[in-house]
């Protein structure tokens, strides 16, 4: 059962429309501040991951190479394309044409979308979930995406719930996949693959509290390569070493 995946959709919906009702009572202030904070969470949640790495190189590499064919996809941008289609169909539905006309509305509509629908965090706990039955990590972004929605609404309105409707979608071919995954998995490559996650949610943390905006989408990629090269590594390289 996709509890955790439900309940992270049902917290953006109800985020963005707890957000179009008392959005104009947030000052910039206390925005800015909600939203560094949601940045030092992601950023514990990534930590808390990492340390359960097995094999540290095999790790890093897949976070190198998949970064890599990322940046030379242009990953991010294919990304960005698919949330302006994407809005164009929540525009029609919620008739926020005219809102489309704000000079960010543009910019802040893909942010919120790959937030939500393709962040590292986001992937990551909905592999991790259909693997394992684990739900804490899409429970805690539950947690973090529910004023998050509200912030975003303040400048999208009602545009914000309904990006729910996408990211369920996603996260629930996610879930389904990694059922079929999970017999060929060792404790060895979901450790690793639950690390190569938690580099993601620590890089995302950073983007969130503007430090360094690092290609958090292009370094998706490194999520399907992490467990292939952990079993290659534990097969292969570390007998050799021993």
């Amino acid at each position: 059962m996709p509890i955790g995946i439900l309940v992270n959709a049902l917290a953006i919906f109800v985020g963005g429309l707890i957000g179009v009702k008392l959005g104009p009572r947030f000052s910039e202030h206390f925005k800015v501040n909600l939203n560094t904070t949601f940045g030092a969470c992601a950023m514990a949640m990534g930590i808390s991951s990492i340390v359960l790495m097995k094999n540290l190189p095999a790790v890093i590499l897949a976070v190198i190479l998949g970064t890599i064919f990322g940046l030379v996809i242009h990953l991010g941008d294919r990304i960005s394309a698919g949330a302006m289609v994407m809005q164009k169909g929540i525009a029609k539905l919620t008739r926020a044409d005219t809102e489309s006309q704000k000079e960010d509305y543009q910019s802040v509509l893909i942010t919120c979308i790959v937030l939500f629908c393709a962040s590292g965090s986001g992937i990551y706990g909905s592999l991790v979930s259909g693997m394992t039955g684990d739900h804490s990590i899409l429970l805690a972004k539950a947690v973090l995406d529910l004023p998050t929605a509200m912030i975003f609404s303040c400048t999208l309105g009602l545009t914000t719930a309904f990006i729910a409707v996408p990211q369920c979608t996603i996260f629930l071919l996610l879930f389904g996949l990694a059922g079929l995954i999970i017999p060929f998995c060792s404790e060895a490559m979901i450790a690793d693959f639950k690390a190569c996650g938690g580099i993601l949610l620590l890089a995302t943390g950073f983007r969130m509290i503007k430090v360094k905006e690092f290609p958090v989408a292009e370094m998706i990629p490194a999520m399907v390569l992490v467990m292939p090269i952990s079993y290659f590594w534990t097969a292969c390289v570390a007998p050799l070493l021993s």
